[in-house]
């Protein structure tokens, strides 16, 4: 195609949003002329869906769950009253509570008043506030914020180091909708032994936001922590960042949550109208369906060309991989959906994997992410009448060229800057997306029994290491190797399970298990010291 008809075709297949200066480019994808006729029976059934799920129907039928993460931008869309008033009392108490806190009146035990954010999650829990916080956050914040957002001990200590006498002026947000996910909980007991090491009641410092009723808001209201907000079974994990998950630390850090919620709320606006293209998220679902022949036969590689946005590959691969990547559809068949994420930035990505991209495997379709305000302030030519943001969209525009040249296709998402609103408005573009392309492959977006399996598992493991503590204390000074130690707990087919955890265990000198010989696994022998 010559750069004419390219430029004809770009006229032709533009999305653009006008009240809120998004375009979608769709135009270096090579869809045939009556691919969008073909798909629009099935698009129609989607926008049915949509609706229907927006009024308040089952849309999660496995778990028999309404799904509202909508109605957090828009409460007067809530099919109940009460549901309203729950959604606008809470912004309105976020709002009022982020207010007391930059004004000392919550305060800390020993410090004048909160100056930093300690969150604690993971998953959606975390990968949300993340983003925003990333994207929309300055040194001139009130408050700056920090993560635990794994189970891994190093982590937890390297960020405790660096908020060293901080600590005394941090506010702890511990974010778990059962209260019982496990990373969470551990992360929730580092921090409080954090407090503890420097003489401070980890109660007079922290906040929840979880289900009412469960395991962390009774923990929360039984130590008289500072207070709670709610998360609600309508809302999952990795859409709730409009939910206080977001919000809650996003205002603590000083952000413009009205303006992200209002973003949000207009491209669900947006994305209600009914021709695909005109719709950005329904146009951006038939292009993940045409691309990967509504199998996800090819990978989404996210490429922002703007580093505050680096986060958004990482923040889509929970949105996207989560709700897509299922067994079974809405009937049953097993159909093993789901589109694989990746990304790092522009212009980075130029000198890491855009060379297999152009000339590797064609196994991806890529996404650009434009963003059109260089900086705020004045420009600054780097060469006369050249910028480094320039240089910046240079490098887009050529690797989009590049990548064309070889076949590659991809799409191109224009935003006019990193705004709340902007932000608010890619995060809705997506979910509305996701909702979208999971109708047009007949699977359910909103449940993950994927990753319920993945934590019970884990579960068997520690259940596991118990017994074999236990028996290693029984055997004393007696060696054993991981074949024999299996045997002894009942569990002969486990041995490598057996010897990943005595190995673990051995190489930490406080947990009372000692490798005593062995090259191999299987010569390996441990006992308890």
């Amino acid at each position: 195609m010559t750069e004419r008809e390219l430029w004809e075709r770009y006229q032709r297949y533009l999305c653009v949003v006008p009240g809120l200066d998004f375009t979608l480019d769709v135009s270096r994808m090579r869809f045939p002329a009556d691919y969008l006729e073909r798909m629009r029976p099935r698009v129609d059934e989607a926008f049915d869906a949509m609706e229907a799920l927006e009024k308040g129907a089952i849309a999660n039928p496995d778990e028999k769950r309404k799904v509202g993460h909508y109605w957090l931008r828009a409460p007067e869309l809530a099919p109940e009253p009460a549901l309203q008033k729950e959604i606008t009392d809470t912004v309105a108490a976020i709002h009022a509570f982020s207010k007391d806190v930059h004004d000392g009146k919550v305060k800390p035990q020993k410090a004048p008043r909160f100056t930093h954010v300690l969150l604690v999650g993971i998953g959606g829990s975390a990968l949300g506030p993340q983003l925003i916080a990333d994207a929309l956050g300055s040194a001139k914040d009130p408050m700056q914020v920090s993560f635990f957002d794994n189970t891994d001990p190093d982590g937890f200590d390297r960020v405790l180091a660096q908020l060293g006498e901080r600590l005394s002026e941090t506010l702890t947000v511990v974010i778990s909708k059962s209260g019982g996910t496990k990373e969470t909980r551990n992360g929730m007991l580092e921090a409080e032994r954090g407090y503890t090491a420097r003489g401070l009641d980890f109660a007079k410092h922290a906040v929840a936001v979880t289900g009412e009723g469960s395991e962390l808001d009774n923990h929360a209201k039984k130590q008289g922590w500072l207070r709670t907000f709610p998360m609600w079974d309508w809302v999952g994990g990795r859409t709730s960042v409009t939910s206080a998950v977001g919000l809650l630390p996003a205002r603590l850090q000083g952000l413009d949550i009205d303006a992200l919620l209002r973003g949000a709320k207009d491209m669900d606006a947006a994305t209600r109208e009914r021709d695909a293209l005109k719709n950005p998220a329904a146009l951006l679902a038939l292009m993940w369906h045409y691309a990967g022949d509504g199998r996800g036969h090819k990978d989404m590689v996210i490429l922002p060309y703007k580093d505050r946005l680096l986060l958004m590959s990482r923040y889509l691969q929970q949105l996207v991989m989560e709700s897509l990547g299922k067994e079974t559809d809405l009937d049953g068949k097993v159909v093993n959906q789901g589109i694989a994420v990746y990304g790092n930035k522009g212009s980075t990505d130029q000198h890491a994997y855009v060379q297999q991209l152009r000339e590797g495997v064609l196994n991806f379709f890529a996404t650009f992410i434009e963003v059109l305000k260089d900086r705020d302030g004045g420009a600054f030519e780097v060469e006369p009448g050249v910028t480094s943001g320039d240089y910046l969209l240079g490098f887009l525009l050529g690797t989009r060229r590049a990548l064309y040249e070889k076949d590659r296709e991809s799409l191109t998402l224009t935003v006019p800057d990193v705004s709340a609103r902007t932000v608010g408005a890619l995060i809705a573009l997506y979910e509305r997306a996701v909702g979208f392309y999971a109708t047009l492959v007949h699977i359910n977006a909103y449940h993950q029994p994927g990753v319920e399996a993945g934590k019970k598992a884990a579960g068997v493991v520690l259940d596991l290491q118990r017994k074999l503590t236990a028996r290693l204390r029984e055997a004393r000074a007696d060696a054993r190797t991981a074949e024999q130690l299996a045997a002894d707990i009942g569990m002969p087919d486990e041995v490598e399970t057996v010897f990943k955890v005595l190995q673990h265990l051995a190489a930490n000198p406080d947990r009372g298990v000692e490798r005593t010989d062995g090259a191999s696994p299987a010569q390996a022998r441990f006992r308890a010291k």
